[in-house]
């Protein structure tokens, strides 16, 4: 079973870590080929990728200890073990540390523990309002906490937004009118998918999650076709979002995100234009206008 089928038992309490364990690692080696590894490929298979017992042999571990592994068990196992299986997988250094808190939350539980969401703060909100750039602050949730006036003039008016439904998330899959502001909104939604796996193996304990998680599921095919990929991302610094708005057209702005210390795990989002582009016109002519609502 899909762990988005069966969350509507976990909303109470979170995500299903050995659950996530298993599926996590099952999608990953059924994305390999033998021939990706340099292994001979016996005709026909009925399952897509490499079988357990190839994948063992690949990181130099039994086939009983890795079964162990892929049916939600790691707890006991080294980091060494987990790297070879990590390498074997060929999994980015993203996907490694997914693989390490699931395998092994122990590890995590007091950074977790210290991760109790709270409000902005007021000075905090000041800095972003002086800030001549599109900026916003986002929790490990999702959740955008505050925004200046040129994140409203790019992005919509989040303030119009009942405070649950200010979410990057619900944005990217559930509104139309969000993702108009994007000339590629699949690919945005995409990126802000793979966070959000990220960020939910990070707490998997959070009931926030699941309940966000279980509504998307619900609601978005697109979603539940890549929630069920196992994909896991926080985003490449610098990367070039190409906006879309009635008013300008088309124009690229750049994103530099920036972790937040002390507290809650938060982020600034940043969004820039090159210097003397025709981006920068846009924008300059964005922040003289009253933004456009979102509904």
């Amino acid at each position: 079973m899909s762990s988005y089928v069966a969350l509507g038992e976990q909303v109470a309490s979170g995500l299903d870590r050995r659950t996530e364990l298993k599926e996590f690692l099952r999608s990953r080696r059924a994305r390999l080929r033998p021939e990706d590894v340099g292994l001979p490929s016996h005709g026909r298979r009925r399952v897509p990728g490499l079988r357990r017992e190839e994948l063992a042999q690949l990181a130099g571990v039994s086939f009983a200890y890795y079964t162990l592994l892929e049916q939600g068990y790691g707890e006991t196992m080294s980091a060494e073990v987990l790297d070879s299986i990590a390498r074997a997988l060929r999994l980015t250094e993203e996907e490694r540390e997914h693989l390490i808190r699931l395998a092994q939350p122990e590890r995590h539980r007091a950074t977790q523990a210290a991760s109790t969401e709270q409000p902005l703060r007021p000075s905090l909100q000041h800095l972003v309002d002086t800030l001549g750039v599109p900026a916003y602050v986002i929790d490990r949730r999702l959740n955008i906490l505050g925004w200046n006036r040129l994140a409203t003039a790019v992005f919509g008016d989040w303030g119009r937004l009942a405070p649950d439904e200010r979410n990057a998330a619900k944005l990217a899959f559930l509104s139309p009118e969000a993702r108009e502001r994007f000339a590629d909104p699949d690919s945005i939604a995409l990126s802000i998918g793979k966070a959000l796996r990220m960020n939910a193996g990070k707490s998997p304990e959070d009931p926030h999650f699941s309940t966000l998680i279980q509504e998307l599921s619900q609601k978005s095919e697109e979603f539940r076709e890549l929630w069920a990929r196992h994909e896991v991302s926080c985003g490449t610094i610098g990367d070039v979002v190409r906006m879309r708005h009635p008013l300008v057209g088309e124009f690229d702005l750049v994103h530099e995100p920036m972790a937040l210390p002390g507290g809650a795990p938060m982020r600034l989002a940043t969004y820039h234009a090159e210097p003397d582009s025709p981006s920068e016109k846009a924008l300059r002519v964005l922040a003289s206008c009253e933004p456009e609502p979102l509904r």
